[in-house]
C-alpha cells in the first residue's frame, strides 16, 4: 500500500494480464457479524483486510467473540446470540465504516448490553437516524451524543421482553439500504429468543400450550419489516438475504416493501463459507479493459475471483460497461475485459442498483462519443464524502464540464486538446482514489497525481499494486543519483524513493553482493575470473524489502557495508562482463510508478533518459567525518586520517578507470552537500522533481 502524501501515476497506454481482486467488502462484513452472533465456530474463506473489516473484527473481539486468524483465513466462535457479560459501558471504534456502524447499532440495541459507537469525523455526518427510529419503535435506548440523526451513539441496556414486535417495523428505504440491512441481520436475535437460547432457564418459559405474553421475543411471532419509500440499492439487500439464509434465517419479502423474519429463526453457522472478490472493486478493472489498448502480447484484462454469477449486485456494472462498448466474457469465478467499441459509447443510466460501481462510469465518460448520465443516485451525497460534489469537481479539474444536481451528475468527453494535468483530491474516499486512476489513460499522455493515496486501504489496500502489475507506460520516470562514496547518495535516494513512492535501486549493492558472492565462491576480481564472477552476477538470488538486502534468502545487508565490502565492488565494478551482467537487471528496476537509482553511471549508461540526474558531492573531510560516526555506531574501530586517506584513494581510481569512470552527467544538477543535513538535501532534490512536474495545486 502506498501511504506517501501523493502518488504520481505516468501515463499510461496499454494494459494486460491477470489481477486477483480482494475479498468483498459488503459479505465481508455482513458473514462477520453473522458469524459472530452464531453458535458454533465458522471458517471465513478469503475475508477482506482492509480498514472496515479490521475496525469490526476489533469489534467483535470486544464483543467476546473468539477470532483465529491464518492469513485471509479466519475461525470464528460465536457468542451463540448473547453476551458473555453485562460489563460497564464498553466503547467501540468503528472508523468511517457504515458496514459495520449500522448492523452493530442494531445487533448491540437487542443484546442487552451498554455501549458507545464512533467513528472518524466523516461518519459522524453520515445519518444513522432513520435506522435509531426504527429501534425505537422495538423500545431500545440510543442516545445521540452529538447532532441528532448522526453518530456518536450511546446504546443502553434493554429488556428483550419489554421489546414490542407485535407491529410492523417502519423503515426509510431511500436514503441508505444499510438501515433495513442493519434490521434484517439484527432482528433474528429478538425472533429466535422464542427457543431456549444459551443462557436460558426453561423453567421460566410458559408452558406448552399456554398463551403467550403480548410483545416481547418470547411471544413466538413473526417479526415484520416494512420499507417506507422506495427502496435504493435492492441489490445489498439480496445480498444480506442470500447470507442470512445461509446462516439459518429463511427472511420472507413481498417485493420489496415487506420483509418477514420467521419466529423461532436461529443464526446457525453453515461451518465453511467463502468470500466472493469484490465486484465494486471489479468495475475498475472491468472499466481498464474497456479503455486500455492490449499491451505485452496480450489484448484483455483477466479479473478472477468473481464472475457474472456473483450475488453482488455491483456485478451489474458489466452491463453498463457493456452498453459503452466493452467486450466482457465470463465463467466460474472469472471475468475476461477487452476494448469494444471505441471511443466508448454515451450512456444515460438510472445507476440506483449499482451505486458504488457507478462511480467507476463517470470516468469512463470521458473516453466517450457524447454525454454521459447517471441518475438515481442521490446516495453518493450521504456516502464516505459527498460523491457527486466530488466526482463533479475532479472532473473539472481534468478539463471535463459536469453538471450535476441533488440526485444525477452528467459528464462531458473531452478531446484530446482539452485534458489537463491534475491533482486529484480524493477526501478520504477509496472509490473516488481508485476511479481516478483511471485518468491516467488519457490521450493527451499527460500524468495524474492521487492525493492522499492511503484511502484506499478501507477496501483495497493493494489496489495501485494491481493496477501497476497489468497496466504498461510509455515512459515510466527515474531519478539517478550519482556521488562519490560515502557522499549520503544512498541514503539520499532511499528516502526520495519513499516519499514519493517509487522502487529504489542500490546499484551499489549489487556490486557489493557480487564481490561478496565472489570471495564465497573463492574468487578474486582479476581477469582470469572475470567471466566467472559474471555468471554469479548474472544469476545473483539477490532481493531487497525494508531495507535489507537479502541474498537467497539471507540477509547481508551488514556484511556487504563493510570496508572490504566495498573495496570488492570498487574492483569488479571495473570488470566490463559483470558490468555487461548487471546491465539488464537494473534495467528490470524500472517499473511503475517510477525508480530512484543511486549509483555509478546509473544516468549515463544504465538511464540516460531519466527526467532527472543529481550528482551529490562533499569534501572528502566531510565524508571521513560521516562515514567515521556510521562506523563508530557500529563498533568498528578506525580514525578519521585514514578514512580519509582511503576515500581521497579510491575517488583518484575511481574517476580515472577506464570503465564507468566517476564524473556526473552532462545533464546532471550538481548538489554539494557539505553543508547541508540530509532533509534539508532531500527537499533540494524533491525540489527539482516538482519543478518538472505539470501539475496544477489540487
Amino acid at each position: 500500500m502506498f501511504s506517501t502524501a501523493f502518488l504520481d501515476i505516468p501515463a499510461l497506454a496499454g494494459a494486460s494480464g491477470t489481477v486477483r481482486l480482494p475479498g468483498s467488502k459488503s459479505i465481508s462484513n455482513r458473514v462477520l457479524l453473522l458469524a459472530a452472533l452464531a453458535s458454533g465456530t465458522t471458517t471465513v474463506h478469503d475475508l477482506l483486510d482492509s480498514d472496515d473489516t479490521r475496525v469490526m473484527l476489533d469489534a467483535l473481539r470486544a464483543l467476546g467473540c473468539g477470532i483465529d486468524a491464518a492469513g485471509n483465513t479466519l475461525r470464528i466462535t460465536g457468542i451463540g446470540g448473547q453476551l458473555k457479560s453485562n460489563g460497564p459501558l464498553l466503547p467501540l471504534f468503528l472508523g468511517n465504516a457504515g458496514t459495520a456502524m449500522r448492523p452493530l447499532t442494531a445487533a448491540l440495541s437487542l443484546l442487552g448490553g451498554d455501549f458507545e459507537l464512533s467513528g472518524v469525523p466523516r461518519m459522524h455526518e453520515r445519518p444513522i437516524g432513520d435506522l435509531v427510529d426504527a429501534l425505537t419503535q422495538l423500545g431500545c435506548r440510543i442516545d445521540y451524543l452529538g447532532n441528532p440523526g448522526y453518530p456518536p451513539l450511546r446504546i443502553r441496556p434493554v429488556d428483550q421482553g419489554a421489546l414490542v414486535l407485535d407491529a410492523p417495523i417502519r423503515v426509510r428505504g431511500d436514503v441508505s439500504s444499510q438501515f433495513l440491512t442493519a434490521l434484517l441481520l439484527a432482528l433474528p436475535l429478538a425472533a429466535g429468543s422464542a427457543a431456549p437460547t444459551l443462557g436460558t432457564d426453561v423453567s421460566s418459559l410458559p408452558p406448552e400450550g399456554a398463551a403467550p405474553p403480548r410483545g416481547g421475543p418470547s411471544a413466538g411471532r413473526d417479526i415484520v419489516i416494512e420499507v417506507v419509500g422506495e427502496l435504493i440499492s435492492k441489490p445489498y439487500i439480496e445480498i444480506t438475504l442470500n447470507l442470512l439464509a445461509r446462516f439459518g434465517i429463511a427472511v420472507r419479502r413481498e417485493g420489496w416493501e415487506r420483509f418477514t423474519i420467521p419466529a423461532g429463526g436461529r443464526y446457525s453457522s453453515p461451518g465453511d463459507i467463502h468470500v466472493e472478490a469484490d465486484a465494486s472493486s471489479a468495475s475498475y478493472f472491468i472499466a481498464l479493459g474497456a479503455i486500455a489498448t492490449g499491451a505485452s502480447g496480450q489484448d484483455s484484462i483477466r479479473i478472477e475471483g468473481v464472475g457474472a454469477d456473483s450475488i453482488q449486485g455491483d456485478i451489474r456494472f458489466i452491463e453498463a460497461a457493456r452498453q459503452m462498448g466493452a467486450q466482457v466474457d465470463s465463467g466460474p469465478n472469472w471475468l475476461d475485459v477487452r476494448r469494444g467499441a471505441w471511443p466508448l459509447k454515451a450512456i444515460d443510466l438510472d445507476a440506483n442498483h449499482i451505486p458504488d460501481a457507478a462511480m467507476t462510469l463517470a470516468v469512463m465518460a470521458l473516453y466517450a462519443d457524447g454525454p454521459s448520465t447517471l441518475r438515481n443516485i442521490a446516495s453518493w451525497r450521504v456516502k464516505e464524502t459527498d460523491r457527486i460534489d466530488a466526482m463533479a469537481n475532479e472532473l473539472r479539474k481534468l478539463g471535463a464540464t459536469v453538471e450535476s444536481g441533488p440526485d444525477f451528475i452528467r459528464v462531458h468527453p473531452l478531446e484530446r486538446s482539452r485534458w489537463q494535468a491534475a491533482s486529484i483530491r480524493t477526501y478520504d474516499d477509496h472509490r473516488v482514489a481508485m476511479c481516478f486512476s483511471l485518468a491516467a489513460f488519457n490521450p493527451a499522455g499527460l500524468p495524474v497525481r492521487i492525493l492522499e493515496p492511503h484511502c484506499v486501504a478501507k477496501t483495497f489496500p493493494d489496489y495501485f499494486e494491481t493496477l501497476f502489475s497489468v497496466a504498461e507506460a510509455p515512459e515510466v520516470p527515474v531519478i539517478c543519483i550519482d556521488g562519490p562514496t560515502a557522499s549520503g547518495k544512498g541514503t539520499l535516494a532511499a528516502e526520495v524513493a519513499r516519499l514519493l513512492g517509487y522502487h529504489y535501486l542500490d546499484s551499489g549493492s549489487l556490486y557489493r553482493v557480487t564481490g561478496l558472492a565472489m570471495r564465497r565462491a573463492g574468487l578474486s576480481a582479476e581477469p582470469q575470473h572475470e567471466a566467472q564472477i559474471a555468471a554469479l552476477a548474472a544469476a545473483l538470488p539477490l532481493h531487497f524489502t525494508e531495507g535489507k538486502v537479502l541474498l537467497a534468502g539471507e540477509d547481508v545487508s551488514d556484511e556487504i557495508r563493510t570496508e572490504a565490502a566495498g573495496m570488492d565492488a570498487s574492483r569488479v565494478s571495473t570488470l566490463p562482463a559483470v558490468r555487461e551482467a548487471l546491465l539488464a537487471l537494473q534495467q528490470r528496476f524500472r517499473q511503475l510508478p517510477g525508480l530512484v537509482a543511486d549509483g555509478r553511471d546509473m544516468g549515463t549508461v544504465i538511464f540516460p533518459d531519466a527526467a532527472l540526474k543529481v550528482f551529490l558531492t562533499a569534501s572528502a573531510a566531510q565524508r571521513a567525518e560521516r562515514r567515521h560516526k556510521q562506523l563508530i555506531s557500529k563498533g568498528i574501530s578506525t580514525t578519521l586520517d585514514s578514512l580519509r586517506s582511503d576515500l581521497e584513494a579510491r575517488d583518484a581510481r575511481d574517476s580515472s578507470r577506464s570503465v564507468a569512470p566517476l564524473k556526473p552527467a552532462q545533464d546532471a544538477r550538481h548538489l554539494d552537500n557539505s553543508q547541508l543535513s540530509i532533509e534539508q538535501s532531500i527537499d533540494q532534490v524533491l525540489n527539482w522533481w516538482q519543478e518538472r512536474q505539470p501539475f496544477k495545486p489540487a
